[in-house]
């Protein structure tokens, strides 16, 4: 076994391979760019070495760094993880050429399965069904409009390179296939630096059934399969094992097709043969065709783990290390159901558009394994994938198992940053989910629902009142008023951008009444947590900065309106902007001549230890700026003025 290995990737993969390593007694390299000088993945490792700047090309697919960095810290091996060069075969030439042991298969099996079209002739040829379809070379238009005229529409245009569904159309008639495999073309171009194209027969109702396989060169065995159907813009969303309906028959046939699919290019290590089946017919032995390989460890491999009960990184290192196949195909079986979520941050309603921000709050509930490369307080970086954690749960059924994740998802708390926890806790709850009847339309079909946006209720808003407040302690909601404080006080918060007032107001008793409006609850807190009108609400009040988040059902994030900010826009007509109370004067980004629109930033004025922004109560001209940086100003003090509005 190794003495050290250098792991060529970050996040959530470095660190669950940094986890099995350590327990193997295996030291582990960490590699990292400048915007992951922090990440959770270096604290972990025993050793780290800066390859570049932050974006990948300049780190993360710097494979003569990587290498560079495996021999200055002597490392035995390297683990690519996956994305990045995990699939890049001159980059295992050149880990072999160094001297190094590349934790994968060889350049030559990842370049068997590196072009969709070349990979199908290969596993035809090994007695593996595919999709009926052309993978020839000729890439002549016509020639490909009558391939899919034989095919029979509708058919799916695919890039060869291709990946991530980019490359990808589907046709459903003769009339529209040259403006689709123009299309196609055109962004696999860009998306690969290859235009090429296969055609296959669509498939109306899939299912993305994959096959989790492992070989030592030699021989490979199959540790049985995952479902990825749930998918959006065929990206996955939520994984099980085994597949839901799955039989025997059709298990034993796909089991050994995707063996002979590892056994035919001399496979080691982790793999995954996908295949899409045709779930109008029920899963039959005769309806499953070979999709792609995927020549590394896959996202989704924990739920392999948690039915087979094996470590597949160990398995890796075991296997790269030179040992034989850990098992026999006999001694594997399946135990129980397992799910996996995707948490990513991202915007769901305004199309899954990928997210930043800083995880001022991340808590995952027991019972629940969380593989994630981030802690609170890290920034989610826009140069790299956007996940947050992938929430794995295993239980002795499928029903008992979806209710582990129902129950995990709606325990997770995140705050600081949009993230899809809300989508995946619909998704969970769908009803054509729970009955298993699940295909790759069926997000798209539902999406409207699915993907709705937050909407809080009053009682929650109330919730969010006193967290602004500072009336969250378990002692009780007067905890934060003070003898010479008003027992009446009012908040604005905002939520999406919407803002609103509260009006919060102690009573006896240790209760507080949150007016809304029209609206009002009674709102109390004690040892059995939040209470709502007298009935427990089951809610937890997270207060951040310029933030509180009230997990309750989803978890719903508004934003605390600062008061001064608001007042600063008011007076003379809004063209004075003046201090609302004594205070240091931070900042000031305006000068004379400066055009501003209303809800601008002018200055930053330090008062009671807080930093207030003062805004532009509307559009106009710089006339005067009266202060500089550094200058202590009294309650009241003219700062900026606007010239008078025409």
């Amino acid at each position: 076994m190794f003495d050290k290995i250098l792991i060529a990737n970050r996040g959530e993969i470095a660190c669950r391979v940094i986890e099995t390593a350590r327990r193997m007694g295996v030291r582990c390299v960490a590699v990292f760019s400048d915007a992951d000088r922090d990440a959770r993945h270096v604290a972990m490792a025993d050793e780290a070495v800066h390859i570049g700047g932050p974006r990948p090309a300049d780190s993360y697919l710097r494979g003569d760094a990587i290498i560079a960095a495996a021999r200055a810290t002597g490392a035995q091996a390297i683990h690519p993880g996956y994305g990045f060069l995990s699939e890049n075969p001159d980059f295992v030439d050149d880990v072999v050429a160094a001297g190094l042991v590349f934790v994968g298969p060889s350049a030559d099996a990842i370049r068997a399965m590196g072009l969709k079209d070349a990979a199908k002739v290969l596993m035809e040829a090994a007695g593996v069904p595919v999709v009926p379809g052309y993978h020839g070379a000729n890439q002549d238009p016509e020639h490909l409009a009558g391939a899919a005229e034989a095919i029979g529409y509708p058919v799916l245009i695919k890039a060869v390179a291709g990946g991530g569904g980019k490359g990808m159309r589907r046709v459903d008639t003769p009339a529209a296939f040259r403006a689709a495999l123009d299309s196609a073309k055109g962004e696999a171009a860009t998306a690969f630096g290859n235009d090429a194209v296969l055609i296959e027969k669509y498939i109306e109702e899939p299912r993305h059934i994959e096959v989790q396989v492992f070989g030592d060169g030699t021989r490979a065995l199959h540790l049985f399969e995952r479902d990825c159907s749930l998918q959006r813009r065929h990206q996955k969303v939520i994984e099980e094992a085994p597949a839901p309906g799955m039989t025997r028959a059709m298990r034993e046939a796909m089991g050994g097709a995707a063996v002979r699919a590892a056994e035919a290019i001399g496979y080691r290590g982790a793999g995954t043969v996908e295949f899409i089946v045709d779930g109008a017919r029920g899963l039959r032995p005769d309806g499953f065709w070979f999709m792609e390989m995927n020549t590394r460890l896959q996202v989704e491999h924990p739920v392999t783990e948690a039915i087979t009960g094996v470590d597949l990184v160990e398995w890796q290192l075991r296997v790269a290390a030179g040992e034989a196949l850990p098992c026999a195909q006999g001694e594997l079986a399946i135990t129980g159901h397992a799910f996996e979520a995707r948490l990513y941050a991202e915007d769901v309603p305004k199309g899954f558009l990928p997210a930043t921000g800083r995880l001022a709050h991340l808590r995952f509930p027991d019972g629940v394994r969380a593989d994630t490369g981030v802690r609170a307080g890290d920034e989610i970086s826009p140069w790299y994938d956007p996940m947050i954690a992938k929430l794995i749960v295993h239980g002795p059924t499928r029903a008992v198992a979806l209710r582990k994740l129902q129950q995990g998802l709606a325990g997770t708390q995140v705050a600081g940053s949009v993230t899809n926890l809300a989508f995946l806790r619909r998704l969970a709850g769908h009803d054509g989910f729970a009955a298993g009847a699940v295909d790759t339309g069926l997000i798209a079909r539902d999406l409207a629902g699915l993907a709705a946006p937050l909407v809080p209720c009053s009682r929650s808003r109330a919730l969010a009142a006193m967290g602004a407040l500072g009336l969250t302690g378990a002692a009780g909601p007067v905890e934060g008023f003070t003898l010479w404080a008003p027992l009446r006080r009012s908040v604005r918060l905002a939520f999406e951008g919407a803002p609103f007032e509260a009006v919060v107001e102690v009573l006896r008793g240790g209760a507080a009444r949150v007016t809304l409006g029209e609206l009002s609850h009674l709102v109390t807190r004690g040892e059995t947590g939040w209470h709502v009108d007298d009935a427990r609400a089951g809610a937890e009040v997270v207060v951040t900065d310029g933030q509180v988040t009230v997990f309750w059902g989803d978890g719903y994030g508004f934003d605390i309106v600062d008061p001064l900010a608001v007042a600063a826009g008011v007076g003379a007509g809004g063209a004075v902007i003046e201090a609302p109370m004594p205070g240091l004067v931070k900042a000031v980004f305006v000068g004379v001549g400066d055009a501003v629109t209303a809800g601008d930033s002018l200055a930053v004025l330090e008062a009671m230890k807080m930093e207030h922004a003062l805004t532009a109560g509307r559009d106009g001209i710089v006339a005067e700026v009266l202060v500089e940086p550094g200058a202590q100003v009294a309650a009241g003090a003219a700062l900026i003025v606007l010239e008078d509005e025409a």
